[in-house]
Formats: structure tokens, C-alpha cells, sequence
């Protein structure tokens, strides 16, 4: 009605302002938690363990091996077609992709002990530092104290394990020490042995069955200690279990950090252990089937994350370690090519070795579908993280041989950018599109090249053609840098 003076009485003005200003608040603040986690992504970082750059189908259409979950990741989000794990074998991989440096820096020697010395800037400390949880799940591989891999004396399990994922930024950690072929066998949660490897196992290189494979193919593992009831085959699973339990923990809690969850898996590293329901199921052999139980895992992870709303907000990362072991008896037998057209395979040189398939999803940030040449190395993560955030400074002497790629993660139509020559291990460096081989690489079956070898792989990505005849003086300035940069790295 209207008051006695004929004016309309505005109702608002029977509010206390105190209520008013909460009202208001309360419309803005989904509005400022939005705009927070679009600069604070929850970030999930998945890594396979020896995948091969032609075994997801994404990258292979031939692949005998249909990755519908990784195929998924790849088509919600982007592709990389020229990115590198930190070395081709298990360790040096996981200190790049770690510290932000290249592991031809020091001696990847695991009885020195841990590898990542205290102090040292880490992407799981970088994030914590800056308001993250962070989580491990999974295979470390980068040193405990006291030392467990093949150790001459067997370790006190009542200790402390120390220098692994707890000391190096992360705030949980279930995990194993080494990879599943590499004994003792005992799950580590925080700094303890949950049960210790008071049991033991014998050594096994047998098939499952498909005569063919080499020793340290198909179930193989070595012998030592193992913990009372694990069970090799369990780990796998166990691990994405574990991995889906931190997403869910995180998502129940009332505060607003970010997560950010490194989950390092043991497969398909040997031993091949793929589970009932995918045996058979690839064309590929037990190789193809436990890749296809890691696609299912990562499909779960996936899952589970829409299930507790955080898809929307998470930067997921996959990619592997290094490249496959798969010979081309291998190829011939199941018309597989677990490379990609690529030349070598784990522990060379050449791109079979360490170049990777590598996925990124951040929907809304990340293109759906797109697919990037832009080249990238795991040491280049840590760089990239701490511009997640834009107001992070990598501290002064860590992290340098990390480039942050998050321009051309954000921008799939944006030009490629120029990066730093790339030193994949003592005899090899790549800059640009040119990548030096020097003598001292060691093939696949062992035994040294005899000269160098110079690829474009612009042009030639499966190195078939060796220029460094007709390209002395590239050969000779590219081996003196890399012999000058190892000098000063050291």
C-alpha cells in the first residue's frame, strides 16, 4: 500500500545492512571460487610404465589394442605429437619429470641413496607451497634410506623409510619402491613398510603360455622378498583403488584447495599379469591385454572424478615413462607395432625410446580434439605448474632444464615456440628439428653404434636416413655443445 504521503515504500529499506552485504556475498562468491580454480586447476598426473608410443590407438589407428578410455582423454582434450619422457628407461624418466632436470645432471645411482636430495624444489612441493594437497599413488623409483633394491643386507622395516615421496613435497604416499619385476615386494604407506618382505619368491621368466618372449618379457619377475599375501596382480588394481580413494577423500572435505594427484603406475612393466576379464581381449598378446586394464583404470579414474564434480576442474595429464619393450619379432607376431612407426624401443636412443603419448584434458581451458607438434619434455612440467598459477617463481638454481609449455597447452591454434636444445641422455641431444646420436648409444641388444647419427626429424621422425654425412658441421657443433653442457652440468 502506499504510505500517507503517497510515495511506495521500498521494502529493501527495512533490510539490516549487515544482511543485505551477505546476501550479496553470497551471490559473488560461487562466481570467485570459479574464477580461483580456473587459475588453480586440480591436477591429476597419470604415468604408465614402459606404454609405447603406437600402443593407443589415438596415436595408432593400427594398434591391436583399441584404447576407448585414453581415446576419450584425447578427444575431450589434447594430443602431443612430439613429447618425451626424461630418459628412456625407468629412473632418470622419473627425476625429470620430478625436478625439472635433466638426469644426466647427476649419477642415477639408487644405492647412493635417494636421488632427490633434500631441499630440492619438486612439482609436488612447488603445489603444496602454494596450497595444494598433494597425494602419490603408486611406483617411486627414485630411492628410499635406507637403500632396498637388491640390497646386500636386508633393511629394518621398523624404520623410518625416509627421502622418498613424503620428503619430497607430497602430503600421502601408497606406493611400492621399484617396479614389480624388482624385489623386495611390500606396500610403503607414508614412510612405513605397511607389512614387511618377510616372505619369499622365486624368480619367474616363464610365458603364461605365448612361446616367443623374450626374458625379461611376458610374467616375468625376479626373485627376493615379498610381503605375506601380496600378490603381484593385485598391485595394479590395488593402486587405481587407492588413487580413487584420494579423489574421493578430497572431494568429501569442506576446504577449497586444490588437489593435485601423481599416480605412477607399475604397468605394463613386466611382470604381464593382466586380470581374467581382460585376458584375450586384445590382439596383442598379455602385453596388449594389461594395457587394456590400464585403459580401463584410467577410464575409472575419469569416472570417478565426474562422480565427485571435479571433472570440470581438473587438468588431467597421462603419458608413460618410456618406451616399450617389444621386439620386432613381436611386431611380425601380432601385427602390432608398439612404436608407432618409430625406430627403437626402451633403453635407446632413438625415438621409440622416449618419445611418448601424452594427453591433456582441462575442459573449457584445453581444446577438445586438438592436437599439438609442440615439443615437450617431462622436466618441463615443473615450469608449467608453477604458471598454473602465474604468480609462482621456480626458485633461483632448481628446476633448470623446465620450459613451460602451458601457452600452447591454453592456445591448441597458437604457433609452436621455440625451446632450448633437449639432452636425452649423455650421447644424445636434440635442438630444433635436428637430433645428434653420438657413438658411445648403445642399441637395443647391446653393443655400441659405430658412428654418429644425425636425423631431421621434421622430416624423417622414424630416423631412416643418417645426414651426418652430409652435415659435418652440424655433427660437429651439436657434440661439442652437449660435450660442453655436460661438462658445466656437472
Amino acid at each position: 500500500m502506499p504510505a500517507s504521503g503517497g510515495e511506495i515504500e521500498d521494502p529493501m529499506m527495512k533490510i539490516p545492512i549487515v544482511l543485505l552485504l551477505g546476501f550479496l556475498l553470497a551471490l559473488v562468491q560461487p562466481r570467485l571460487h570459479a574464477e580461483q580454480q580456473a587459475d588453480r586447476p586440480h591436477v591429476v598426473l597419470i604415468l604408465a610404465d614402459d606404454l609405447g608410443y603406437g600402443d593407443l590407438s589415438c596415436y595408432n589407428p593400427q594398434s591391436q589394442i583399441r584404447t576407448a578410455h585414453l581415446d576419450r582423454l584425447a578427444a575431450e582434450g589434447m594430443q602431443f605429437t612430439d613429447a618425451h619422457a626424461g630418459g628412456s628407461v625407468c629412473i632418470p624418466s622419473r627425476y625429470a619429470l620430478m625436478t625439472g632436470r635433466f638426469a644426466v645432471r647427476k649419477p642415477m645411482n639408487l644405492a647412493s641413496g635417494p636421488l632427490i636430495e633434500e631441499g630440492r624444489t619438486t612439482i609436488a612441493s612447488l603445489l603444496r607451497d602454494r596450497g595444494y594437497a598433494t597425494a602419490m599413488v603408486g611406483k617411486w623409483h627414485l630411492g628410499f634410506d635406507p637403500f632396498l633394491q637388491n640390497a646386500s643386507e636386508p633393511a629394518d622395516y621398523s624404520q623410518l623409510l625416509r627421502g622418498g615421496p613424503i620428503d619430497c613435497g607430497f602430503d600421502f604416499f601408497f606406493g611400492m619402491h621399484a617396479s614389480l619385476d624388482i624385489p623386495p615386494y611390500f606396500y610403503i604407506r607414508g614412510r612405513h613398510a605397511v607389512t614387511p618382505p618377510s616372505d619369499s619368491i622365486d624368480h619367474n621368466d616363464e610365458d603364461g603360455g605365448e612361446a616367443g618372449w623374450n626374458q625379461i618379457q611376458g610374467a616375468f619377475w625376479r626373485k627376493g622378498g615379498i610381503a605375506p599375501g601380496l600378490k603381484l596382480e593385485e598391485v595394479t588394481p590395488r593402486f587405481f583403488e587407492e588413487a580413487e580413494g584420494v579423489i574421493r577423500q578430497h572431494a568429501a572435505q569442506e576446504e577449497a584447495k586444490p588437489l593435485f594427484l601423481y599416480l605412477a603406475l607399475p604397468s605394463p612393466h613386466t611382470p604381464w599379469l593382466p586380470l581374467e576379464e581382460f585376458r584375450g581381449k586384445s590382439g596383442a598378446g598379455s602385453y596388449g591385454d594389461f594395457v587394456l586394464q590400464i585403459d580401463a583404470g584410467v577410464g575409472r579414474i575419469l569416472e570417478v572424478l565426474g562422480e565427485a564434480g571435479m571433472a570440470k576442474e581438473t587438468l588431467v595429464i597421462f603419458s608413460s615413462d618410456n618406451g616399450p619393450v617389444w621386439y620386432d619379432k613381436d611386431r611380425e607376431k601380432f601385427g602390432h607395432d608398439s612404436v608407432g612407426g618409430l625406430r627403437g624401443m626402451k633403453a635407446t636412443s632413438w625415438e621409440g625410446g622416449h618419445r611418448m603419448p601424452f594427453l591433456a584434458r582441462w575442459p573449457g581451458r584445453v581444446a577438445a580434439g586438438a592436437v599439438s607438434d609442440q615439443l615437450v619434455v617431462f622436466s618441463d612440467l615443473l615450469a608449467t605448474f608453477a604458471e598454473l598459477r602465474g604468480d609462482v617463481q621456480v626458485p633461483e638454481g632448481m628446476a633448470e632444464d623446465s620450459v613451460s609449455f602451458l601457452a600452447s597447452l591454453l592456445d591448441a591454434e597458437g604457433e609452436a615456440r621455440a625451446r632450448p636444445p633437449v639432452v636425452h641422455d649423455r650421447e644424445t641431444v636434440r635442438d630444433g628439428d635436428w637430433k645428434l646420436i653420438l657413438p658411445r648409444m648403445r642399441g637395443p641388444e647391446g653393443g655400441k653404434q659405430g658412428k654418429p647419427q644425425l636425423y631431421n626429424l621434421a622430416s624423417d621422425p622414424a630416423e631412416q636416413e643418417n645426414l651426418a654425412g652430409q652435415h659435418p658441421e652440424r655433427v660437429e657443433h651439436l657434440g661439442r655443445w652437449l660435450e660442453d653442457w655436460l661438462q658445466a652440468s656437472r
